[in-house]
């Protein structure tokens, strides 16, 4: 993805877990500039931001969302957040109402990982989807 499309397809996202549709808004928006259905990608992003305002912010850092493509032309989508807490798959039992986000992540995508940032400033955990 070239840095021009970068900055303009990236959101900051405020610690409250109602800017959640927001953040699918925003993916619809930039989903159909290329044609692409928008249902994986809102539930991807959905959990991906869910997972860095739940799970590794502070209640006074902001998360930032990012998509693009990539150079085969899959969607790639990244959260970065000011926390170095690494992401992990819970086992959810039928009854929980969390600690499926990552499983879906890793349903849905070609791949998805975790980069730390230099000098222990955070993370950004990114995933991959195929759009064909």
């Amino acid at each position: 993805m070239d840095e021009a499309a970068g900055r303009e397809n990236e959101m900051v996202v405020k610690h409250d877990l109602a800017v959640v549709a927001e953040v699918r808004r925003f993916v619809r928006l930039v989903t159909g500039q290329w044609d692409m259905d928008d249902f994986i990608p809102c539930l991807v992003a959905s959990e991906l931001v869910t997972n860095a305002l739940r799970y590794a912010s502070a209640s006074d850092d902001d998360v930032t969302f990012r998509i693009g493509r990539t150079d085969d032309g899959a969607l790639w989508m990244e959260v970065q957040d000011a926390t170095c807490d690494l992401p992990c798959m819970q086992r959810a039992d039928t009854i929980s109402e969390a600690g499926r986000g990552l499983f879906i992540v890793d349903q849905f995508c070609r791949c998805w990982g975790v980069r730390p940032l230099a000098g222990n400033t955070g993370k950004v955990v990114f995933a991959v989807l195929d759009t064909a």
